[in-house]
């Protein structure tokens, strides 16, 4: 049997939220990392429902860049960081070939831990050419090399079955002081239905974990600000009926 995961502390969290009064613009920001692109491109389609936040799909959402088409994509994150219009400044520069912002955003830091405890209750998605993620990612608002990302999960909607593949672990992206350390980790279980992921991080370790288990520890660990964002895309070209949804039911963290 798996490793069970460190007890969930016993105080109350430094941040929850189970958008049972809708999103809160206190602790979310419904865009995905809008100074790469335009507001109409980035902002997330979602509704409240009666399990919590769905994150949609729509058939005439926009894709998040024209030159990534096809890709479109309804994210909700915790901070946002970028520099002027046209510089390379700013939150999770992830493309290989190079981003510029081209919408100013002020430095907003809701929720932006650089160690602790996040557990994450979703129901993944199974409609055609879907991806369910999570991420925590450096915030590069002090520094471009505090850029690295923690993977919590990223599910696509075909490795969803009786069993359900994902994708888990570290990526360095911009960070000499990480390397990256991803794998392809198996859930006994049907990820559609709602089920909790947990990530602690801190001391030069990650342990990312799921339903209770430990699926992986990582003997790294970034040490600076880093954002929370859960992602719903859609990642090939449109098709198959709409719209198409994930749901976020909580999250509770403990810095």
């Amino acid at each position: 049997m798996a490793e069970a995961l460190r007890p969930v502390p016993s105080r109350a969290p430094d941040f929850t939220d189970g958008f049972r009064d809708g999103l809160d613009p206190e602790k979310w920001i419904a865009h995905y990392l809008p100074q790469w692109t335009v507001p109409e491109r980035s902002e997330a389609r979602y509704r409240i429902v009666e399990s919590g936040l769905e994150l949609r799909i729509e058939s005439d959402q926009l894709d998040w860049r024209v030159e990534d088409a096809p890709m479109r994509v309804s994210n909700v994150q915790t901070a946002v960081f970028s520099g002027p219009v046209g510089s390379t400044r700013g939150t999770h520069r992830h493309r290989p070939d190079g981003l510029e912002v081209r919408t100013a955003i002020p430095t907003r830091m809701l929720f932006s831990p650089s160690r602790g405890r996040i557990d994450l209750t979703v129901a993944a998605s199974t409609d055609e050419g879907c991806m369910l993620a999570a991420w925590l990612v450096g915030t590069e608002h002090l520094s471009e090399t505090d850029s690295g990302e923690i993977c919590i999960f990223e599910i696509d909607a075909d490795a969803v079955s009786t069993t359900t593949r994902a994708r888990s672990g570290i990526k360095a992206h911009h960070d000499p002081r990480l390397t990256t350390d991803m794998t392809e980790v198996v859930l006994p279980f049907d990820a559609s239905a709602s089920h909790t992921w947990t990530v602690i991080w801190g001391d030069g370790e990650t342990a990312i974990g799921c339903e209770g288990r430990v699926l992986r520890r990582v003997p790294q660990a970034p040490d600076y600000p880093l954002l929370l964002l859960i992602d719903l895309f859609e990642v090939s070209a449109p098709s198959g009926s709409y719209p198409k949804t994930a749901v976020i039911s909580g999250v509770r963290a403990w810095n």
